[in-house]
């Protein structure tokens, strides 16, 4: 009989203090202005631009040299 209070104790201890965690302030979204997206952009391009680079300067890549 005991133990099934102190497991109900403990259940509903851990329970709040999940809740505790949860409860954590979401934080605020910022509206990215007109140079952040530009420099996401760019940085998008460069990773695109660097990957094509490394896939045409490897070996075992068939380009073609016009």
């Amino acid at each position: 009989m005991m133990m099934l209070g102190l497991e109900r104790f403990v259940f509903n201890l851990k329970s709040k203090l999940r809740s505790l965690k949860v409860n954590k302030k979401p934080y605020d979204k910022i509206e990215k202005s007109e140079s952040m997206r530009v420099e996401i952009r760019s940085k998008k391009a460069r990773k695109l631009i660097e990957k094509t680079l490394k896939v045409a300067d490897s070996p075992k890549s068939k380009t073609f040299a016009f």
